[in-house]
């Protein structure tokens, strides 16, 4: 007798059902470009941070009869001459800009403040696309990685500032901050009266909104200062009425300091402010990109708020 296969009586089993498959970590192309572009520029700026460690060296004010013209120049009207006529306005009194001589001898002076364990040779990019025509003066500024208050370091810029002016002759300045530097700065315009000597405040990944990504917040006080809801980024959002200076904020899509990432933007009701998004680039790159500088020169190129609109609103991008 032949005998069924074995088990042939049994009814089939069913299939297991499928899971649904966990979702693996999938990075993007501008991502992983854009970390690249970040250990590219750490690698450089590892070699440059030497050179930045040294305070910079201030130019020597220039003497009066400068501003007058050359030796031996017939010297300008005084005002208080009667053959002015009446009622017209006194010149302004203004340093000549050293370079290109159809440059406007108006452009205040531009303040750069680097981030938080930098110095100064963070900007050696943005300076020069700064002074590449000759028509911008430039002051780079260190300040100590000891510093433990952001309140204290406003007050120190404040000093500086004062300082910037003797030396040009310009009653106003312009000031470009990177990651820390823009929140010290805009503390000192928001907080200490500082608008009255600022004209325009540009920030670059500077945490306005405080960022929930700050290396070790638990080890220096000025790092916790830059997390939300700290005592200083809750002075920041306080009412501004008539603050003076016009803001422009850049912020990166791809920067992983900035958690989130719009809270590198300026949010305030009382403050002018215009936030230009950048693609392509993540927060180390922001001071050196060169698309980068040439929208900040073109943010410092522009008149001041109530005489044009800023040119660089929406989207840009660095890629």
């Amino acid at each position: 007798m032949k005998l069924p296969p074995p088990l042939s009586f049994l009814p089939p089993l069913p299939s297991p059902p499928r899971l649904p498959r966990l979702p693996g970590p999938r990075l993007s192309s501008a991502l992983v470009g854009a970390t690249a572009l970040e250990l590219a520029v750490l690698a450089g700026h590892l070699i440059t941070y030497p050179l930045g460690l040294t305070p910079e060296r201030p130019e020597s004010p220039e003497p009066p009869e400068s501003r007058a013209g050359s030796a031996g120049s017939e010297r300008p009207e005084s005002p208080a001459r009667t053959d002015r006529p009446e009622n017209a306005p006194a010149r302004p009194l203004a340093l000549p800009v050293t370079g290109d001589p159809t440059a406007p001898a108006a452009a205040p002076p531009v303040v750069l403040l680097h981030g938080f364990i930098d110095n100064r040779s963070v900007f050696l990019v943005l300076r020069r696309a700064l002074t590449r025509h000759g028509h911008r003066r430039t002051a780079s500024l260190n300040y100590s990685p000891l510093t433990r208050d952001i309140r204290a370091a406003a007050a120190l810029l404040g000093r500086q500032v004062e300082a910037v002016r003797a030396r040009t002759g310009h009653d106003r300045v312009d000031i470009v901050g990177h990651s820390l530097g823009g929140l010290i700065a805009r503390y000192y315009v928001q907080r200490l009266g500082g608008d009255r000597r600022v004209r325009t405040l540009v920030t670059l990944g500077t945490p306005h909104g405080g960022t929930a990504v700050a290396p070790g917040a638990g080890l220096h006080p000025i790092v916790r200062q830059m997390r939300g809801g700290s005592p200083v980024i809750e002075e920041l959002r306080l009412p501004a009425p008539g603050c003076r200076t016009r803001f422009v904020s850049f912020w990166a899509e791809l920067d992983q300091v900035m958690v989130p990432v719009e809270t590198a933007c300026v949010d305030h009701p009382d403050l002018d402010a215009v936030n230009v998004r950048v693609t392509g680039i993540g927060h180390l790159a922001l001071p050196v990109h060169p698309a980068v500088a040439a929208a900040v020169r073109e943010v410092l190129e522009t008149p001041e708020t109530g005489e044009a609109d800023v040119p660089v609103t929406g989207a840009t991008s660095a890629a």
